[in-house]
Protein backbone atom coordinates (compact mmCIF):
# COMPACT_ATOMS: atom_id res chain seq x y z
CA UNK A 1 0.00 0.00 0.00
CA UNK A 2 2.49 2.26 0.84
CA UNK A 3 4.40 2.03 -2.42
CA UNK A 4 1.34 3.24 -4.55
CA UNK A 5 1.30 6.15 -2.57
CA UNK A 6 5.32 6.62 -2.04
CA UNK A 7 5.28 9.29 -5.43
CA UNK A 8 1.76 10.81 -4.25
CA UNK A 9 3.85 11.57 -1.26
CA UNK A 10 7.38 12.62 -2.43
CA UNK A 11 4.66 15.14 -5.06
CA UNK A 12 3.11 16.54 -2.05
CA UNK A 13 6.43 17.42 0.25
CA UNK A 14 8.28 18.67 -3.29
CA UNK A 15 5.04 21.07 -3.68
CA UNK A 16 5.12 22.44 -0.29
CA UNK A 17 8.66 23.14 -0.43
CA UNK A 18 8.29 25.08 -3.84
CA UNK A 19 5.58 26.76 -1.94
CA UNK A 20 7.80 27.92 1.00
CA UNK A 21 10.36 29.49 -1.20
CA UNK A 22 8.18 30.93 -3.76
CA UNK A 23 6.87 33.09 -0.62
CA UNK A 24 10.71 33.82 -0.22
CA UNK A 25 10.58 35.12 -3.89
CA UNK A 26 8.00 36.80 -3.33
CA UNK A 27 8.37 38.72 -0.63
CA UNK A 28 11.82 39.58 -2.14
CA UNK A 29 10.07 40.88 -5.38
CA UNK A 30 7.78 42.83 -3.05
CA UNK A 31 11.13 44.76 -1.23
CA UNK A 32 12.77 45.13 -4.57
CA UNK A 33 8.95 46.82 -6.46
CA UNK A 34 8.67 49.02 -2.78
CA UNK A 35 12.18 50.57 -3.87
CA UNK A 36 10.94 52.00 -6.89
CA UNK A 37 13.12 53.36 -9.70
CA UNK A 38 14.58 51.84 -12.40
CA UNK A 39 15.07 48.50 -11.03
CA UNK A 40 11.52 47.97 -10.37
CA UNK A 41 10.08 48.31 -13.50
CA UNK A 42 12.61 45.85 -15.02
CA UNK A 43 11.74 43.83 -12.11
CA UNK A 44 8.03 43.43 -12.99
CA UNK A 45 8.55 42.91 -16.37
CA UNK A 46 11.02 40.33 -15.83
CA UNK A 47 8.72 38.59 -13.18
CA UNK A 48 5.65 38.36 -15.86
CA UNK A 49 7.80 36.73 -18.48
CA UNK A 50 9.46 34.56 -16.66
CA UNK A 51 6.15 33.48 -15.77
CA UNK A 52 4.71 33.35 -19.04
CA UNK A 53 8.16 31.41 -20.08
CA UNK A 54 7.88 28.99 -17.42
CA UNK A 55 4.25 27.77 -17.76
CA UNK A 56 4.96 26.96 -21.57
CA UNK A 57 7.91 25.31 -20.80
CA UNK A 58 5.87 23.23 -18.27
CA UNK A 59 3.56 22.62 -20.60
CA UNK A 60 5.33 21.55 -23.25
CA UNK A 61 7.49 18.84 -20.60
CA UNK A 62 3.97 17.34 -19.57
CA UNK A 63 2.94 17.04 -22.90
CA UNK A 64 6.01 15.28 -24.10
CA UNK A 65 6.24 13.49 -20.78
CA UNK A 66 2.58 12.13 -21.69
CA UNK A 67 3.62 11.40 -25.77
CA UNK A 68 6.54 9.60 -25.17
CA UNK A 69 4.77 7.54 -22.59
CA UNK A 70 6.24 8.86 -19.31
CA UNK A 71 3.18 10.81 -18.07
CA UNK A 72 3.94 9.14 -14.51
CA UNK A 73 6.94 11.28 -14.49
CA UNK A 74 4.95 14.84 -15.48
CA UNK A 75 4.05 16.17 -12.04
CA UNK A 76 7.81 15.88 -10.64
CA UNK A 77 9.34 16.65 -13.70
CA UNK A 78 6.82 20.02 -13.69
CA UNK A 79 7.43 20.51 -10.22
CA UNK A 80 11.53 20.19 -10.78
CA UNK A 81 11.06 23.34 -13.16
CA UNK A 82 9.44 25.51 -11.02
CA UNK A 83 11.67 24.66 -8.05
CA UNK A 84 14.83 25.89 -10.30
CA UNK A 85 13.36 28.69 -11.70
CA UNK A 86 12.08 29.94 -7.79
CA UNK A 87 15.95 29.01 -6.15
CA UNK A 88 17.49 31.01 -9.26
CA UNK A 89 15.25 34.10 -8.80
CA UNK A 90 16.01 33.64 -4.33
CA UNK A 91 19.81 33.85 -5.94
CA UNK A 92 19.45 36.69 -8.15
CA UNK A 93 17.07 38.92 -5.73
CA UNK A 94 19.29 38.08 -2.20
Amino acid sequence: MTVFFDPWVRNYHSFVKLSSEAQEVIGLRMTRLALGGGHSQIEAQRMIYEKLVTVVEAQISVMADIATGQGHLAPARAIALFQRRVRANRRRLS
